[in-house]
């Protein structure tokens, strides 16, 4: 889509796992104003299976090229999944582009962490691609979505994930954030409804969310997200947990242990509502029950 003409803005649009570059490409064009440059970069199937760094290399390398054509135009960025993670990354390490960022979209990035990554490589023993979708950017991220105006579009075929990453794992302070029901996890790269959502958010100029009122919920919610090796689980699974404590306006924590012996705790709100649910292996229950011991004592006093 672009021309002979100076471009109106530059759209970086970045596959995922085992994703063809094409279908991201496919999408920008479909989202894109008129007289934009496109930028789709070709990671390769095979590589997205093994080491970020390399693929990391490559988006930056595309981008430097980019804005040294077209130094003065303002960028946006599309991302899914894998994609997103890769951007995230990108961005932390080179600040100094923040400014000229219009958006950023990201699409079931699981920037919390996948859980699926972190059930294939529970130890983080490097067994390819799964040690680096286990861990946990969200703090990169907040960082970025603070300055940056960022989305976060998430689908949800489970009642809790896409089918592939966990709704929890895709959510970051400062973004705006759409589920969209019945949209599966490949879906989020062709479905009418995403790239509708991507254009309404470009139609008019937007801000990163201010902070969120402190909160009984959002304070456990940062307790627990501090947890060593705990990971952002499916939230569908609240059903099967039970209530080991309750506060006194009626926000609970819930605990439960799969058939797997995986340790997952969850929060409800006083309206019964989810909030938060997450999980750790066994070499991290310890702490998780220390955790849930200390919320307990700490919260429950700061917020009495």
């Amino acid at each position: 889509m672009s021309s002979a003409n100076h471009p109106v803005v530059i759209i970086f649009s970045q596959h995922g796992l085992c994703d063809l570059y094409s279908e991201m490409l496919s999408l920008a064009h479909k989202v894109a104003p008129s007289n934009s440059h496109i930028v789709a970069p070709n990671l390769g199937i095979v590589k997205t299976y093994f080491n970020i760094e390399p693929l990391i290399n490559k988006v930056e390398e595309d981008a430097v090229q980019a804005f040294g054509q077209y130094p003065n135009t303002p960028i946006r960025i599309i991302a899914t999944s894998l994609g997103g993670v890769i951007w995230v990354e990108v961005l932390s390490r080179n600040r100094e582009w923040w400014s000229k960022i219009e958006s950023l979209v990201l699409l079931g990035s699981p920037i919390g962490g996948s859980d699926l990554a972190r059930m294939i490589d529970p130890f983080g023993w490097g067994i390819g691609m799964a040690k680096y979708l286990g861990e946990n950017r969200r703090p990169l991220a907040e960082k970025i979505t603070a300055v940056v105006p960022t989305l976060v579009v998430t689908g949800n075929t489970t009642g809790g994930s896409d089918g592939t990453v966990t709704i929890e794992s895709t959510k970051l302070k400062h973004a705006h954030f759409i589920c969209i029901n019945g949209v599966s996890h490949p879906a989020l790269r062709s479905a009418p409804a995403v790239a509708k959502t991507i254009q309404a958010f470009w139609e008019q100029p937007r801000k990163p969310l201010p902070a969120t009122e402190v909160t009984l919920v959002s304070e456990l919610v940062e307790h627990f997200r501090t947890v060593q090796g705990i990971t952002d689980a499916n939230s569908a699974d609240v059903q099967y947990a039970k209530i080991i404590h309750s506060f006194a306006d009626g926000t609970t924590i819930r605990t439960w242990i799969n058939r797997f012996g995986i340790y997952h705790v969850f929060i409800v709100d006083l309206d019964g509502k989810y909030q938060y649910s997450g999980f750790v292996g066994w070499v991290h229950i310890t702490g998780l029950e220390t955790a849930i011991n200390k919320a307990i004592a700490r919260i429950r006093y700061d917020f009495t």
